[in-house]
C-alpha cells in the first residue's frame, strides 16, 4: 500500500516537472500556455488545457453548445451540424440525393466524391461566416453528425431515407467512404471535418416511441451480423471521430448508459478511442421516460460513467450538473477529465484552436 502511494506521488512529481518544462518552452516561443503551442502534440496540448480548467468549465465543455472561456482564449463551439446529403441548413450549398438513393448507385467511389465535396463546402461556409464576424452556431460548425448507418427495415420509419438501406455490407462500404470524404486524409495533421456514426445501435424507428422504447428481442446473430457491422467498419476501417448513442433501451439499458455496447464492444473489442455523443435529449430520458435515474444529477453521472462524453440537448444541460455529482461522490474528477480529453482532442484535430495560417483547410474558399 505504501509502495503504491510513493509510486503515485512520484508520478505526480514527474508530471508536474514535465508541465513546467512545457510551459517554459512555450513561453520562450511566444505562447502564454503550452496548449496554444502547435509544435506540441495534440495530447500534450489537451492535457495542459484540462489542467487549467475549473470543474464548472470542464462540465460546460462537455455540452454540444460548448461555452467560450475568455480567460484562456477558448471560443464557443457547437458540435451539432448535419451533412447527410450536403451541408444541411445552410444557404447556397449543394443538395445531393438522399443517402438511400446514393446506396442505389452501388458506387462507393462516387459517394466518397460527394462527401469530399460536402466537406469542402462545409469548411468554406464555416470560414466565410467567421470572416463576416458571425458566431459559431448550430448547423454551421466543423462537427457533422453524419452518416446514419442504421439498418432500414421498416418503411414506416420516417427517417429511413437517411440510411443506406437494409444491407449491412452495402451500408458498411458506403459509410466508410462517407467518413473518409468528410474527415479528409488520415495522414493529414488536421481533420477536415469530424464525422459521426449514428445511431448506435439497433435503431430503426419508430420515431414516436424512440424515447421510451425497449428493444429486447434481438438475437445475438442478428445483433452481430445485421446491426453492428457498419458501426464496426466505420470505427476500424475509417477511424470515425464520433459515435452517437441512440435514444432507446437495448435489453433494458438505455444505449447512452449501456456499458456493454459503449465499453466492452466499442472500446475494448473494437479499440475505439474517440468521443461518444448522446443523441439530443437522451441523457434527459434517463429520468423522464426510461426511469433509470431519479434526478438530472444522477442522470448526468450515469451517462458519464458509462462512457457518453458529450451531451446534446436544446437547453437545461444535465452535464452542467456534473460538479454537483462530484460533490455527491457519484463520480470522480478523473471521469470528467477522461471524457473531456476525448472531446477536446476533436477540437484540436480540427485546428480550431490554432492560427488560421497553419491550418490548410482554412484556405478552402468557394464562391457563393
Amino acid at each position: 500500500m505504501r509502495a503504491n502511494t510513493i509510486k503515485k506521488a512520484s508520478q505526480k512529481v514527474i508530471l508536474l516537472f514535465a508541465g513546467v518544462i512545457l510551459s517554459i518552452s512555450s513561453l520562450a516561443q511566444g505562447y502564454d500556455y503550452p496548449f496554444q503551442n502547435p509544435s506540441l502534440s495534440f495530447e500534450e496540448r489537451v492535457k495542459d488545457l484540462i489542467s487549467r480548467l475549473t470543474v464548472e468549465e470542464k462540465a460546460a465543455l462537455l455540452c454540444d453548445q460548448s461555452d467560450a472561456i475568455p480567460r484562456l482564449g477558448i471560443e464557443k463551439f457547437n458540435w451539432w451540424s448535419e451533412a447527410l446529403h450536403g451541408y444541411a441548413n445552410n444557404d447556397s450549398v449543394t443538395v445531393f440525393p438522399q443517402p438511400v438513393g446514393m446506396a442505389a448507385s452501388f458506387n462507393d467511389e462516387l459517394v466518397f466524391d460527394i462527401f469530399n465535396a460536402t466537406s469542402d463546402e462545409g469548411r468554406a461556409k464555416y470560414h466565410q461566416a467567421q470572416r463576416r464576424g458571425e458566431e459559431n452556431r448550430r448547423f454551421l460548425s466543423l462537427s457533422v453528425w453524419t452518416p446514419n448507418v442504421n439498418i432500414f427495415r421498416d418503411p414506416r420509419w420516417g427517417r429511413g431515407q437517411e440510411t443506406y438501406g437494409e444491407d449491412p455490407y452495402l451500408t458498411s462500404r458506403m459509410g466508410v467512404q462517407v467518413v473518409k470524404g468528410l474527415q479528409g486524409p488520415e495522414d493529414a495533421k488536421y481533420r477536415k471535418l469530424l464525422a459521426c456514426a449514428k445511431h448506435y445501435t439497433v435503431h430503426s424507428g419508430p420515431e414516436w416511441s424512440r424515447h421510451e422504447l425497449n428493444v429486447n428481442d434481438v438475437s445475438p446473430r442478428e445483433f452481430y451480423e445485421t446491426y453492428m457491422p457498419a458501426f464496426k467498419a466505420l470505427v476500424q476501417d475509417a477511424d470515425v471521430r464520433q459515435v452517437m448513442c441512440a435514444y432507446h433501451r437495448l435489453d433494458d439499458e438505455p444505449c447512452c448508459s449501456n456499458t456493454r455496447i459503449l465499453q466492452r464492444i466499442l472500446r475494448d473489442e473494437w479499440g475505439y478511442e474517440h468521443l461518444v455523443a448522446a443523441d439530443c435529449g437522451a441523457i434527459t430520458d434517463f429520468h423522464t421516460t426510461h426511469g433509470i435515474s431519479s434526478t438530472p444529477v444522477h442522470a448526468a453521472a450515469t451517462g458519464l460513467l458509462a462512457g457518453t462524453d458529450l451531451e446534446c440537448i436544446w437547453d437545461n444541460y444535465h452535464y452542467k450538473m456534473l460538479p454537483e455529482a462530484l460533490e455527491k461522490d457519484l463520480i470522480k474528477e478523473e471521469h470528467i477529465d477522461s471524457s473531456l480529453f476525448r472531446v477536446l482532442m476533436g477540437r484540436f484535430e480540427l485546428g480550431e484552436m490554432d492560427d488560421d495560417a497553419i491550418v490548410p483547410w482554412l484556405r478552402r474558399r468557394l464562391q457563393f
